[in-house]
């Protein structure tokens, strides 16, 4: 069995993801100490309770990344000719299926604590001779939640952009939205001190949504690069040009009459196939290997494409370049 190449990241692509993993490590370390501060200043709040839970999921993603970066560069084998590519993929939906189910169970929870119409109490503790209100040591956790993650995900985004890492990326999102389960958070608690018993549920809820959207969202994205959905840019958002660019590359030679792609994506990088009608059958077989040669040098992100001869193009065989459905 014929196995695929080892693909290698060009250096200036491999130094950007040796720097994200750096960031992605300080970010399990930051994300620790938050997990721990977050827990000593937690209390009865259920707003603090589910911003926690949150804190603690936001392990998964990079811990996930970086495992799943060692085996993708496991070289192909009789068992997996084609690599290991797409075991990124793999742990972004593990990922993403986890935060979904914690999502929905925190909401749940939070439902719950509303409908019983349970009454929180924060109370008080003796700080440096003082009688100090428990809210304000937990706003002050949840601002230290809030800055790190902040911070370290606008660090990642522009790495993610450029190695086109999307399990980066929706870390990135993940991290920059915090302040967001801070923000809610301490909405909640300070409605409990002033007399609005369902502030923090209320609170919670609002957080549980979050967890449940980014869920749902990265579900859909991981399950459309396992069913081989067209390429798009890393923000999963937006189709990307490299098919329109490959297609344009095999009409430049001059033996190509006619010529279409069909690619799919494999973590950061892109395979599939071209079809081209030949004007001639001249020496057909080196031509195909050298546009199969010439094609990989279009984009740092083309890791194998099969130049099939084919004796026309169907008119319905291919999507449109303005297709995203």
């Amino acid at each position: 069995m014929k196995l695929r190449e080892t693909y290698a990241l060009p250096p200036d692509k491999e130094a950007l993801l040796q720097k994200a993993k750096r960031l992605e490590w300080a970010t399990i370390a930051a994300l620790l100490s938050i997990i721990v501060v977050m827990y000593l200043a937690m209390g009865a709040s259920q707003a603090m309770k589910t911003a926690w839970i949150e804190d603690v999921l936001s392990l998964v993603p990079p811990v996930l990344f970086l495992v799943a970066l060692r085996k993708r560069n496991a070289p192909p084998s009789a068992r997996f000719p084609y690599g290991h590519r797409r075991v990124v993929i793999l742990a972004f939906l593990g990922a993403a299926v986890a935060l979904l189910l914690v999502g929905l169970f925190v909401l749940y929870d939070g439902v719950t604590a509303l409908v019983s119409a349970e009454h929180p109490t924060i109370g008080t503790m003796r700080l440096f001779g003082h009688d100090v209100w428990m809210g304000w040591v937990m706003i002050a956790a949840l601002v230290y939640s809030a800055i790190l993650p902040v911070v370290l995900g606008r660090m990642k985004l522009p790495l993610a952009e450029a190695t086109h890492e999307k399990v980066l990326h929706a870390d990135a999102d993940m991290n920059k939205a915090d302040w967001m389960t801070g923000l809610a958070a301490i909405v909640g608690i300070l409605g409990v001190g002033l007399g609005f018993w369902w502030a923090d549920a209320v609170a919670a809820i609002v957080i549980s949504l979050d967890i449940v959207r980014d869920g749902f969202k990265n579900i859909r994205r991981a399950l459309g690069d396992l069913m081989d959905a067209r390429p798009t840019n890393v923000d999963g958002r937006t189709m990307s040009d490299l098919p329109r660019r490959l297609r344009e590359r095999l009409l430049s030679l001059d033996w190509v009459a006619d010529a279409d792609v069909r690619l799919r994506e494999e973590g950061h990088v892109v395979s599939g196939e071209a079809f081209v009608v030949p004007t001639t059958e001249a020496g057909l077989v080196e031509r195909l290997a050298r546009a199969a040669e010439d094609l990989q040098g279009v984009d740092w992100r083309v890791y194998e494409i099969v130049v099939v001869p084919v004796a026309s193009l169907a008119p319905q065989a291919f999507l449109d370049e303005d297709e995203t459905g």
